[in-house]
């Protein structure tokens, strides 16, 4: 059975570097690579195992991984966030199979750095942190590329005594959380223990380091059946829907099983449920070794493989929201069942119920189900769950929520705009909108507005 590479998701707090670590890292695989040997995709970048070992060449004989590592390479999501992680979700899990969280290492951990982190540990995911702007340590001097066991064999003393001051804050910092954590040469048991690799996004220091760590951390921690790739009917998950000039409303989605063809039936959601749509196209990005001209980088294939990220050309996809899943169907059998998975699937997200508790609106699938299952983790319940900005129904369920507990008379809304009308409404029936794009944050001032409500 084949095996894909796994999906490495970026997450941090603006500015640490996170887009710019992404792009070292894919230039590696660019400087290292074979001709023909890199696959290009839509909303992600495929970094080969022997580009890694030719990059981190002697760390790969150090650490004695050369000819120990199965995995095929990395397929690295190009738009850091927690965002594009809460929308890689499947049904029970996440489609994310590993996280790198970028902390800055002169700062220590910040707001959505914090986010990131609970998101990443609500859904299960192996993750490394890569504490970055090494090169901005006092004193310390940098070599390009170079890996950091290397590097600071190398540094003056004060340098040395500067990075493991700030690496004690973050382990500190870190160890609030129920974290334990250290660098990640002195890790002694990767089970109980999360590695730290300093690195510098600007000098590609210990970024050969991060690479080796991140397959070490993969073959031990993700199931191996997890990672396997049948022949049969591609699974995926979208990830974006957007209106493209002369082709319609497409979807980029990422394929994580199976195969998608041309002409095939596509079952996948909106807002108010199941949708079918048929391919019409698929577009892939043209091979590196083809891209003559930055205006022609696209291409229509017949079919793609997972793993895979592809734009879907398909009539039906119009209020198609990300995060929703995506199934091909290939007889009229399978596509009942689809419909009714993608039916109970959804219905798992999106909560409908009379029992007491909040009401939550979220701008995506994945942002929803995150949101619901930290509320639940921290024994708030939900009456009602739905994707897109509230509504004047919403502010009449948290009028009768707030008859059963004053508490719960409240609207949490994640990166979606309020309604001027409905604003209004909320305010004469008393009912709370609390708002953001920080997930902790709008808990955090949840439980400041329940606790004045209840005193």
């Amino acid at each position: 059975m084949a095996v894909r590479s796994p999906f490495v998701v970026v997450m941090g707090h603006v500015d640490v570097g996170k887009t710019l670590l992404l792009d070292k890292i894919r230039g590696t695989s660019v400087a290292y690579r074979e001709p023909g040997m890199i696959t290009q995709h839509i909303g992600m970048s495929f970094v080969p195992w022997q580009a890694v070992e030719k990059f981190a060449g002697p760390l790969v004989d150090r650490l004695k991984l050369r000819g120990r590592i199965w995995i095929p390479g990395f397929l690295f999501i190009d738009t850091p966030g927690h965002a594009a992680f809460a929308n890689l979700r499947r049904r029970g899990g996440s489609v994310a199979d590993l996280a790198i969280l970028v902390v800055d290492i002169t700062s220590g951990l910040e707001d959505q750095g914090v986010e990131s982190l609970k998101l990443i540990q609500s859904r299960g995911v192996p993750f490394v942190i890569a504490a970055n702007k090494l090169d901005r340590i006092y004193g310390w001097r940098s070599v390009e590329n170079r890996p950091f066991l290397t590097a600071v064999e190398e540094q003056e003393w004060h340098a040395v005594a500067t990075l493991e001051e700030r690496i004690g804050k973050l382990i500190d910092q870190l160890s609030r959380f129920g974290i334990e954590a250290d660098r990640y040469d002195r890790v002694r048991d990767f089970k109980t223990q999360v590695p730290i690799i300093p690195t510098s996004a600007v000098t590609g220091e210990g970024v050969a380091d991060l690479l080796l760590v991140l397959a070490g951390v993969s073959q031990r921690f993700i199931p191996r059946q997890k990672l396997e790739v049948h022949e049969g009917p591609a699974k995926g998950v979208v990830m974006e829907v957007k209106e493209e000039r002369g082709l319609g409303v497409v979807a980029d989605a990422i394929l994580y099983d199976g195969r998608l063809r041309r002409g095939d039936t596509v079952v996948t959601a909106g807002i108010d449920g199941p949708r079918e749509a048929r391919v019409r196209m698929l577009i892939m990005p043209k091979p590196l070794e083809e891209m003559r001209d930055p205006e022609d980088r696209y291409m229509a294939v017949e079919e793609v493989k997972a793993a895979a990220g592809v734009r879907i050309v398909a009539d039906g996809l119009e209020g198609v929201v990300s995060g929703a899943p995506v199934f091909a169907v290939w007889t009229p059998q399978d596509l009942a069942e689809a419909l009714k998975l993608v039916k109970e699937e959804i219905a798992e997200i999106k909560i409908e119920s009379d029992r007491e508790g909040v009401l939550v609106r979220a701008d995506t699938f994945g942002t929803l189900e995150s949101i619901v299952l930290f509320l639940r983790q921290q024994g708030v319940p939900v009456r009602k769950a739905d994707v897109g900005p509230p509504t004047h129904k919403d502010v009449v369920e948290a009028v009768l929520s707030r008859r059963k507990n004053p508490a719960y008379g409240v609207i949490l809304a994640f990166n979606v705009k309020i309604p001027p009308e409905v604003e209004k409404e909320a305010m004469s029936a008393g009912v709370k909108i609390i708002r953001g794009e920080i997930l902790y944050r709008i808990f955090d001032e949840y439980m400041k507005w329940s606790h004045e409500v209840k005193t």
